[in-house]
């Protein structure tokens, strides 16, 4: 991977962890939050998001919860047990 795109995935990483740490929240409310505090200017599309949300659990910096309803959807959370980078020492 190139440089830039290293610091465009830990920018996106940073943003979604600095938005997860607030509460808990899917995939699509993260970014809408991203948008709402960047005042319009940061738009995150399913195929940056999802792929950023699914790298950083598997680092485990966050992680998901699975609800069963009509759909399938995941709620998304920082564990602080073990605290945002995965610290369990």
């Amino acid at each position: 991977m190139s440089p830039s795109t290293d610091l465009l995935q830990g920018t996106l990483d940073l943003l979604i962890l600095k938005t997860l740490a607030l509460e808990p929240m899917h995939g699509w409310g993260v970014a809408q939050r991203i948008q709402q505090i960047s005042k319009e200017v940061l738009q995150i599309g399913q195929g940056s998001l999802y792929p950023a949300l699914h790298r950083l659990e598997y680092k485990g910096w966050i992680q998901s919860d699975w609800a069963r309803r009509s759909i399938a959807t995941s709620q998304f959370h920082i564990e602080h047990s073990t605290g945002a980078f995965g610290d369990k020492g």
